[in-house]
């Protein structure tokens, strides 16, 4: 990624950052999704979030929120 995105968070769960992109879109923060698992060991790897760096801090917030009000 270029320097005006910043990654927001990293899970071993794709499931997990496809959700966190979705809870992004929905408060217009563009988000994307990188899969970094190994492709001949999938156990091995992470996924990760990137936003604009200019949206990382109220990205963390609505993440941060998310988790904490379940």
């Amino acid at each position: 990624m270029t320097s005006d995105w910043e990654k927001i968070m990293t899970t071993r769960l794709s499931h997990q950052a496809e959700l966190a992109k979705a809870k992004l879109a929905e408060q217009d923060i563009n988000a994307v999704v990188i899969n970094k698992q190994s492709s001949a060991y999938p156990v091995f790897g992470n996924h990760e979030v990137y936003v604009p760096t200019k949206d990382a801090i109220l990205a963390r917030i609505i993440l941060d929120n998310e988790t904490t009000a379940s």
